[in-house]
């Protein structure tokens, strides 16, 4: 193999976890072209193809797949020394992703983004707030909060909080329809949730009420989209506390009768927990989930 060169492998492991340049390119910063040719380098030196390219993408080959485990533990080695010698007496500086439940990820960390940034002015902060998980394995993230601990990989994970769930309507809703005064009355009206076949975690499965025949009429991947149909008269909806008591337009429906607990995870992997830029997100997150915790939980609502 000729002379080893980091970027060539950074843009391996890069193209590996996205499957494309383009995607690629953006997490390296560099353009697709030199990640390419970094490719191309790397391969050379190897003396095997790493990827098979096609119009869908770049997949690994079997050379790439073997050479993938190593690729990882250089670059935790790598991660490990920055931390250790570069980073200790340094400002915090560099790229921080947080990756979280879109509900979680707008309405609680989203806040909380303008406090770190003037804290940390150096620190480049990227929130991915979407209806579906993000791989620390992969590096799509560098923290994560989660509707459960992780089951594999290299990653710390701790309970972030407990957090509650109550059914909630708009008054428009309520003020249209028979009155809902016990568990029974919920038959006869709509409720808006999730599309069954497109959970991605079984924490989300709400609508399981042994003792009433729900019918979720109006069903969304999203639950901002959710939200806003719920806000807009659509129907009953299950939401986090710590939403639906934000919401001036929606009303409590059955406090005492429905209420539904779940929790949140912070994780982080391995390599990166000691950084100091990680340390100082997660810091800010986990303080600002003990402050509001009666929020989070509902408790604040009895």
């Amino acid at each position: 193999m000729s002379e080893f060169n980091w970027n060539d492998l950074r843009a391996f492991l890069a193209v590996a976890r996205t499957g494309r340049l383009t995607a690629a390119s953006a997490r390296v910063g560099a353009d697709h072209t030199t990640v390419s040719r970094r490719i191309a380098a790397l391969e050379a030196g190897i003396g095997a193809r790493l990827f098979d390219r096609s119009p869908a993408g770049y997949a690994l080959t079997a050379h790439g797949e073997r050479l993938m485990p190593t690729a990882e533990k250089i670059e935790s080695l790598t991660l490990l020394a920055a931390s250790e010698v570069g980073e200790a007496d340094q400002a915090l500086t560099g790229a921080v992703r947080i990756g979280a439940p879109e509900g979680f990820g707008s309405y609680f960390i989203a806040p909380l983004l303008a406090r770190l940034a003037d804290e940390h002015p150096e620190l480049d902060i990227q929130l991915v707030a979407i209806p579906g998980i993000v791989s620390l394995s992969k590096r799509e993230a560098d923290i994560a909060v989660t509707l459960s601990p992780p089951r594999e990989g290299r990653l710390v994970a701790r309970k972030l909080t407990d957090y509650g769930l109550s059914l909630y309507a708009a008054p428009s809703y309520l003020d249209a329809r028979p009155p809902i005064r016990t568990r029974a009355d919920m038959a006869g009206h709509r409720f808006v949730g999730y599309i069954g076949d497109l959970l991605y975690a079984p924490e989300l499965d709400y609508m399981q009420a042994p003792d009433v025949d729900i019918h979720v009429g109006l069903q969304s991947s999203n639950l901002i989209a959710q939200l806003q149909a719920t806000l807009a008269g659509a129907g009953l909806c299950v939401l986090p506390d710590f939403i639906g008591v934000r919401e001036p337009g929606l009303r409590r429906v059955l406090p005492d009768a429905v209420h539904l607990d779940r929790s949140l995870w912070l994780v982080v992997h391995a390599d990166l927990r000691s950084l100091a830029r990680i340390k100082a997100v997660t810091a800010m997150i986990t303080g600002a989930v003990k402050a509001d915790r009666r929020l989070l939980t509902g408790r604040s609502l009895e």
